[in-house]
């Protein structure tokens, strides 16, 4: 039973891991009969708890956890190259977990600080809605980077480095409307979803009414729940289906760059030309786009220097103890070979 993790003990008590986190740390406000159901199952399964040899020996590990949601997303690779690189220059272990979609950040951070110490997090991709309690118990520096969204309240306790999502995307969109079209296709991400794809979604429709163009549900074209959201896959099957239903559009506003390399493909398997008979523009500024031909129009994120100042906030925090620091960067519009003017 030696192995056993608070994520099992959790389980066995039907409760989230935060719970357990609080119960085995005296936490105030947490029901009794609650307390002692999970004290009898950490003491039943042998669970060595916060104050036992084993975790006061992890106490002197200095590690930085990063935990991505996204990351079979590209985007995220030059940002977590960087953070592996300042991390091991202060002379830090760098740590990556995977957090999947359905998975909640915040549970699976509680579990990593009370089995592992580390002196601070990370966490980039998804959207961040969590109460301001349970970040406040992870009670170590923590840094937002490159969500979705962030509540309010979240940002009261917590450091965040992003651009804005919608502005952004209304950029991309307004540019589009200024060239000509008026029938323009976006690849989302899930129906439903909150995070990035839902803000740049929210962009593109402002920009859409502010240009006096109705908003027309067919060209919104969200991601089957079995698809990989940030791939050329997926941009290329939403793109044939866009084809095979013959929907009317002049251009295709895909929410990454990935996203429009598969756009691309598919168009031109189907005898169409980019940008003659369609555009095709994508979000994010991945260097591959640039390479490709044609080459993509995009937004660039500036992903290096956002990576950047995630790990000098964070570092602000643990050495100099500083404040909370929130910044937001702004995109840039690279207009490139797959878009022109029409009309």
């Amino acid at each position: 039973m030696g192995n056993i993790t608070i994520k099992d003990i959790a389980k066995k008590c039907g409760v989230s891991v935060t719970t357990v986190s609080r119960a085995i740390n005296d936490y105030p406000g947490i029901n009794q009969a609650t307390k002692a159901k999970i004290m009898q199952v950490v003491r039943e399964s042998q669970f060595i708890p916060n104050n036992s040899a084993r975790n006061l020996k992890r106490l002197e590990n200095n590690s930085i956890v990063v935990l991505v949601k996204g990351l079979t997303n590209p985007f995220f690779n030059p940002m977590i190259d960087v953070l592996d690189k300042v991390i091991h220059n202060h002379k830090y272990s760098f740590v990556l977990q995977r957090v999947n979609d359905n998975e909640d950040e915040i549970e699976i951070a509680s579990e990593i600080v009370l089995e592992k110490k580390p002196k601070g997090i990370v966490f980039l991709g998804g959207y961040f809605y969590h109460a301001k309690e349970k970040l406040k118990q992870l009670d170590i520096p923590c840094v937002i980077g490159a969500v979705g969204d962030i509540d309010n309240k979240s940002s009261d306790v917590c450091s965040y480095v992003h651009v804005d999502d919608v502005k952004e995307s209304y950029k991309m969109v307004d540019y589009l409307c200024k060239a000509g079209h008026k029938r323009i296709a976006i690849l989302a991400a899930s129906e439903g979803d909150k995070s990035i794809s839902a803000l740049r979604v929210e962009g593109y429709k402002k920009a859409l009414r502010d240009h006096g163009i109705p908003i027309d549900e067919e060209l919104i074209r969200y991601a089957k729940p079995d698809e990989d959201i940030y791939t050329m896959a997926r941009g290329y099957n939403g793109a044939k289906r866009l084809l095979e239903e013959n929907v009317e559009f002049t251009a295709i506003y895909a929410i990454s760059d990935s996203l429009a390399l598969g756009v691309c493909r598919a168009l031109k398997e189907e005898g169409k030309r980019v940008p003659e008979d369609y555009s095709v523009v994508g979000f994010d500024g991945m260097d591959i786009a640039s390479y490709y031909i044609p080459s993509i129009t995009t937004i660039r994120q500036p992903v290096e220097e956002m990576g950047e100042a995630v790990a000098e906030i964070l570092f602000d925090m643990i050495e100099k103890d500083a404040p909370i620091q929130h910044k937001i960067f702004e995109g840039e519009l690279l207009v490139r070979e797959s878009s022109r003017c029409i009309g």
